[in-house]
């Protein structure tokens, strides 16, 4: 919420509150940001010196002070103090950081479906606690919904209240936002909580356009419209255009109540919400899965990350074995041929043959030293080169120890 520097005639003390900055000015009055002796900020609401005259006007205004105390719910901005009897009433609420939904639509753009159906169903759901405590709201409208880090709040209910906006004071005339207004209270018609569905329905839709489902136009345009003209959905995203053209009727029986709204915009912000994740865009997709596992067995995926990391030296496992195996080959054919043949088990076993899922790990290493050579039957060698080299080695040195056995014996 915007904060502006104070005026010359705002107040700086209001009954207990210390007031700091301009929040917003309105039809009823002025909005200040105050804070109390122990420093809990508050949005302020001082009443208008001309209504603070009219006896009507401050018995309204009571009873509505007296409702809004009676609401228990987490989307409203909660009421902390008021005083009717003063030279200019007043009432503080709790204040809220964060934009308002009309502000973020302005600086960001439309909402995706998914964010659209998740701010509704918390909106619809702390109605239901606003209409239990026997209020309606009756201004609601982007300009009246913040967005803090806990989840919208629903604000300026006092003032709304104060408007008595039930019926029309005048002909032509209504006391509300154009294009938010139900058609109800253009008529002079009672208002009920489906007029609050109306205007959420109306709020929903701007926050997918950024438009007014109404247009744009003078008041009387706009009431027109409101009470004989189909709404534009336009741009509004296919899950959502349904549930919000029921919210828009004309007749205020038609509409959802507050509960089945709240139910079915959980629906659409999970199923939305569940396409976005398997919708993800390349970039993101590629991240995700660079994270998952590559091999089958995480246990043999750890040690080919831990032979591939390098070591104090600078030089990876990996490479330190396959110079040890290196060398083991050397010597073995340096030795063929001379020293007779060598034992059977321990040429024809893989250098490090690769453990099975079964096998024992001591500090995360195999339980075998390296350098001794190990055979495993039914496994596949980790590296099929290396074994036909040490099969054409075995089968050479087998040729050679053979031919001089037959020739000892010829002599």
């Amino acid at each position: 919420m915007a904060m502006m520097r104070l005026r010359r005639e705002d107040p700086r003390v209001v009954g207990s509150f210390r007031i700091h900055r301009r929040l917003g000015a309105g039809g009823m009055g002025v909005v200040y940001l105050g804070s109390d002796r122990r420093g809990q900020r508050v949005a302020l609401k001082v009443i208008r010196p001309d209504l603070a005259e009219d006896q009507e006007f401050r018995s309204r205004f009571a009873r509505e002070v007296s409702a809004a105390r009676r609401i228990r719910g987490g989307c409203t901005a909660r009421l902390v103090a008021a005083d009717l009897e003063a030279e200019r009433p007043w009432f503080a609420t709790q204040y809220v950081p964060g934009p308002s939904l009309h502000d973020k639509v302005a600086e960001e753009g439309v909402l995706r479906a998914a964010e659209v159906a998740a701010i509704g169903a918390a909106l619809s759901e702390g109605l239901v606690a606003v209409h239990e405590a026997g209020v309606v709201h009756r201004d609601l409208k982007p300009s009246n919904i913040l967005l803090s880090p806990k989840g919208p709040r629903i604000i300026d209910f006092g003032i709304a209240w104060a408007t008595g906006a039930s019926t029309l004071t005048h002909v032509g005339t209504a006391v509300g936002s154009p294009g938010f207004l139900a058609p109800e209270q253009v008529r002079g018609v009672a208002v009920t909580p489906a007029t609050d569905v109306f205007a959420l329905g109306a709020t929903l839709a701007y926050a997918a356009t950024a438009d007014s489902p109404f247009g744009h136009g003078g008041s009387e345009v706009m009431l027109y419209r409101v009470v004989h003209e189909e709404p534009h959905l336009h741009g509004v995203p296919d899950a959502l255009a349904p549930l919000l053209r029921a919210c828009l009727a004309k007749d205020p029986e038609e509409r959802p109540s507050t509960l089945q709204l709240s139910m079915r915009l959980k629906e659409i912000a999970a199923r939305e919400a569940q396409g976005l994740s398997e919708a993800r865009p390349p970039a993101q997709r590629d991240r995700v899965e660079a994270d998952r596992p590559t091999s089958r067995y995480p246990e043999r995926q750890e040690r080919t990350e831990r032979m591939d990391r390098p070591s104090r030296s600078g030089r990876t496992d990996r490479a330190e074995r396959t110079e040890r195996a290196e060398r083991a080959e050397r010597a073995d054919r340096r030795t063929a041929g001379g020293s007779g043949p060598r034992s059977q088990p321990s040429r024809t076993g893989s250098s490090r043959p690769q453990p099975s899922r079964g096998s024992s790990r001591t500090n995360g290493r195999q339980g075998t030293r390296p350098g001794v050579r190990t055979t495993s039957t039914g496994r596949r060698p980790a590296n099929p080169r290396l074994l036909r080299q040490r099969i054409i080695v075995f089968v050479v040195v087998t040729l050679i120890v053979a031919l001089g056995i037959a020739a000892a014996q010829q002599l």
